[in-house]
């Protein structure tokens, strides 16, 4: 078995429409992960990673490889509002075989790399938040190319700086794992902090890697003009940007289809004018949305969550 699965076209549908009017019109579903491009184009390429091997290595609950399919079909039928100058690829899936999510891990950093060298838009659908170390490697090993500086902002209700399990990377290890491997390099915020997900010692490690975060109790609309002032200070030290959007950060009452649900978490509207914040920057650079659990979503409100974030992201990037 190979571990690239295009994506099956039957997935991108929707109601019928003469004109270019819902995504699953506009989506081109390749069987190649190096895909050719115009220098007249605006290129977004989608990319599923079909992996919780790294949910399971951090004790969670299993699930999330049925994710990218998810939120494509939510996707698919959604209104869509990108200018004609645009291309929507569709790369299909990575896979993780026989446990061995180190080898999906690598094609991804190759064909993230890949994509930015070719001035495509990644966006990454998952899947466990192990994607988070592939992607950022892949986004890492392209800024410094240009000698530019990245930033990375995570939100979640967890750092995901724990250590590794047996000497092996999972879903609660990415950011740290990036922070080891380019630890000149490494500017992290992440907002939506909650302490009753995570011990003192990831707090520690935190303040090692000097990394920035916001608790939950202060990520609160109540409470934008601090949380602009916090964005517009990291993201003045940065070049580029690398979003990261944990879906188990959002409260169980938008989120329940994660592998780990918190009725504690942050809303949709506070989450989206964050996006809609960075997306103003001009510095994105790639996003990823991971997390999505299928198997206790209700009424697929995590999936069109999860698509709702893309489609709102690249609208206002448009």
């Amino acid at each position: 078995m190979t571990l690239h699965l295009p994506t099956s076209p039957s997935i991108w549908s929707g109601r019928n429409s003469e004109t270019l009017s819902y995504f699953y019109q506009a989506m081109n579903c390749l069987t190649t992960l190096d895909p050719h491009t115009n220098p007249d184009g605006k290129y977004v390429a989608i990319l599923g990673y079909v992996g919780d091997e790294g949910v399971k290595r951090n004790l969670g609950r299993p699930g999330a490889t049925k994710g990218p399919e998810m939120i494509r079909r939510l996707m698919a039928s959604m209104a869509y509002h990108l200018p004609a100058n645009y291309h929507l690829l569709d790369l299909g899936d990575i896979q993780t075989l026989d446990g061995d999510m180190e080898a999906s891990h690598e094609l991804i950093t190759q064909t993230v790399r890949s994509l930015l060298s070719k001035r495509i838009f990644p966006v990454l659908i998952g899947g466990g938040h192990d994607l988070a170390y592939a992607h950022g490697k892949g986004v890492f090993e392209h800024v410094h190319q240009k000698s530019e500086k990245l930033g990375i902002i995570n939100l979640d209700a967890h750092f995901d700086l724990r250590v590794k399990s047996a000497g092996k990377g999972h879903s609660g290890s990415p950011f740290l794992q990036l922070g080891e491997e380019f630890p000149n390099d490494f500017h992290y915020l992440c907002l939506g902090i909650q302490r009753a997900a995570n011990p003192p010692l990831l707090f520690e490690t935190a303040k090692r890697l000097k990394a920035e975060w916001m608790e939950i109790e202060d990520f609160t609309l109540d409470n934008w003009q601090e949380i602009t002032i916090l964005l517009d200070e990291f993201c003045s030290k940065v070049n580029k940007i690398y979003l990261s959007i944990d879906l188990d950060g959002f409260s169980s009452a938008y989120a329940p289809g994660v592998s780990a649900p918190s009725p504690s978490g942050f809303s949709p509207e506070l989450a989206f004018k964050v996006l809609d914040w960075i997306a103003k920057t001009g510095k994105l650079i790639s996003m990823d949305v991971v997390e999505l659990n299928p198997k206790y979503d209700q009424d697929n409100s995590t999936a069109r969550l999860a698509a709702r974030c893309v489609e709102f992201v690249l609208r206002k990037l448009s």
